[in-house]
């Protein structure tokens, strides 16, 4: 079996000069040309993602898949390990911060979030009030099923598994299967 890793072990080297390369372009471009590429599709628009989120955001770790219309924002604030797929219609705002482990899945159309409006003032509008920035994590070896939310501020331990839709609003130990709305254990791996 031929897999992305592989892929990318082979042509590592290259990546390595394109990414040092890459970096010399100012950081402010750098960012407008990720968002250019957000749907260039194939083995060509991942590799460019790569490439340029390499070079923005905090951390990027080795094979990272970041598959055409993936919507990141404030990618400054986004740490990914290695062997971590993001497929398409993903929403995520490292505007707090955002930490990814490595051997991460995370299925079409979620999102990721690090900051959350406050809303306790009555007398001003919720849009006029600030917002709070957390951290939220999604540590080693986790699926992340298609369309599931994840709020600011969760933890979400090693090993586990979010089922599709399922919306996080609390941190998830690890080995752990939930789903629903919002999420709850179903069980143990």
């Amino acid at each position: 079996m031929n897999r992305g890793r592989d892929k990318f072990n082979k042509y590592k080297p290259v990546i390595t000069i394109l990414v040092k390369v890459t970096k010399m372009i100012p950081r402010r471009l750098r960012q407008k040309m990720f968002v250019f590429f957000r749907m260039t599709n194939g083995i060509k628009g991942i590799a460019i993602r790569y490439i340029l989120l390499k070079t923005i955001a905090e951390k990027c770790g080795d094979n990272v898949s970041v598959h055409p219309q993936v919507y990141l924002f404030n990618p400054q604030g986004l740490s990914i390990g290695n062997n971590v797929s993001i497929h398409p219609m993903s929403y995520i705002d490292a505007a707090g911060k955002i930490k990814i482990g490595n051997d991460v899945s995370i299925a079409h159309g979620v999102t990721i979030m690090s900051s959350t409006h406050r809303y306790e003032n009555r007398d001003v509008a919720i849009k006029d009030q600030s917002i709070d920035l957390l951290n939220t994590e999604i540590k080693d070896n986790v699926w992340v099923g298609a369309k599931v939310t994840l709020v600011a501020g969760v933890e979400v331990g090693s090993g586990s598994v979010l089922a599709a839709g399922a919306v996080v609003t609390k941190n998830i130990s690890d080995n752990t299967i939930v789903g629903g709305v919002p999420a709850v254990k179903i069980k143990k791996r």
